[in-house]
């Protein structure tokens, strides 16, 4: 005997766009989980993840292109592996989705099968926004506390005088959102959100946010060298982006983007001696070229995160090491100049507004996708500017010898 869940939603897409959402990893990403690796073919892996810890580690039983797919579902805590087919059935233009999630009759199974009920009638709905719209609606309801941040390693806690070892440390905030109007700065250390330990994992900054939306207040402890504070942030609401969909317009402006962050770059430099530029202002503190191998390193990584987008799969498989001196220390040795930093960064940026005014439009069509990296990329230039402050920084250090 056996329970069976069954939840139904009609997609205003082709089935081939839908069967795609379903065998490849970052689409997969977008709408259903938060990482994903598969091998889309009978007996390959299907590993997915969300925030929280959760996961299914389960595997593809079959597969008919743009018609069906079955795979094994063994979520983390539940008695034992399941199996879940998904029927796709073109209507018109459109596609109904029906899937039907078979668990056995029993041993609390019956519970079990209204939690997938409820799960997957919501996950529908989201992967029908997705497709039709781009806008992956568990982003566009999460807050904003408009931080960037930055590795926190042992070595970083004795720099910043810091008394803990788990904690998100603070590269910048953003102004007029959250964090900065609560009074967060550059290189403070959160340690608790909304009552909750944070740890130095991202995900557990966003479980912490879970069920809060903009406008709502929360309270935030957090180090600032050894002194410990509490105070409250009025979460940002999250704005919907206005990106271009044609690929010509939207590498015209992240070329406007790259223009006035590499002018401004020029600027820092601008009368800097190769000595000056290879000082390090103190232990574990980058020197003006080790933050420009930095930044080159940041340019080849976001173009090959675009690669992956259009491919359809997932690099990062594992946390973020990236950061590593000797790898910087190598950029800025293997460059040597503050010339040839420059102009490579130059160069990288042709590379990538190119990749992006040829854009196949298979990847534009797939709309969550395109939608996704559009806001990421003219996004980019922000990354240089919360890096100039740590340049002119290092330059003064260097000419105050």
């Amino acid at each position: 005997m056996s329970i069976t869940v069954k939840s139904e939603q009609m997609v205003k897409v082709s089935p081939d766009q839908v069967y795609y959402a379903f065998t490849h990893a970052i689409v997969l990403h977008e709408w259903l989980c938060d990482f994903a690796t598969v091998a889309a073919r009978p007996g390959g892996r299907m590993y997915l993840w969300w925030h929280g810890d959760f996961f299914s580690a389960g595997e593809y039983i079959s597969l008919e292109g743009n018609k069906s797919i079955k795979f094994k579902w063994f979520g983390r805590g539940e008695p034992a592996p399941t199996e879940v087919t998904v029927t796709l059935k073109k209507v018109k233009n459109d596609t109904q989705v029906i899937l039907e999630h078979v668990v056995p009759d029993g041993d609390g199974w019956l519970e079990i099968s209204h939690g997938f009920k409820v799960e997957w009638d919501s996950t529908l709905a989201n992967l029908a926004q997705v497709l039709e719209t781009g806008q992956d609606q568990r982003i566009a309801d999460r807050p904003l506390l408009g931080i960037n941040i930055d590795a926190f390693t042992p070595e970083q806690a004795r720099v910043l005088g810091v008394s803990v070892s788990q904690g998100i440390h603070l590269a910048d905030v953003v102004p007029g959102m959250g964090a900065h109007a609560a009074g967060l700065q550059k290189d403070d250390v959160i340690i608790e959100l909304n009552g909750q330990p944070v740890t130095n994992d991202f995900g557990s900054l966003l479980n912490r946010l879970q069920g809060k939306k903009g406008g709502d207040q929360v309270e935030v402890v957090y180090y600032r060298g050894q002194v410990k504070k509490t105070v409250m942030m009025e979460l940002t609401k999250r704005p919907i982006p206005d990106i271009p969909w044609e690929p010509a317009e939207l590498a015209k402006r992240v070329r406007s983007t790259y223009d006035n962050a590499l002018a401004r770059l020029d600027t820092c430099f601008t009368g800097v001696s190769e000595k000056e530029a290879d000082f390090e202002p103190a232990p574990g503190e980058w020197s003006a070229k080790q933050v420009l191998g930095h930044l080159i390193q940041a340019e080849r990584g976001w173009i090959a995160n675009l690669d992956d987008a259009i491919g359809g799969y997932e690099r990062l498989a594992d946390d973020w090491g990236g950061n590593l001196p000797s790898h910087i220390n190598a950029t800025v040795k293997a460059y040597g100049t503050i010339k040839a930093m420059l102009d490579e960064l130059r160069q990288l940026s042709v590379e990538m507004v190119t990749f992006i005014e040829i854009l196949p439009s298979s990847f534009v069509e797939r709309k969550a996708s395109y939608y996704t990296n559009a806001v990421q990329l003219l996004d980019l230039e922000n990354h240089t500017l919360m890096h100039l402050d740590q340049i002119n920084g290092a330059i003064e250090m260097a000419r105050k010898r």
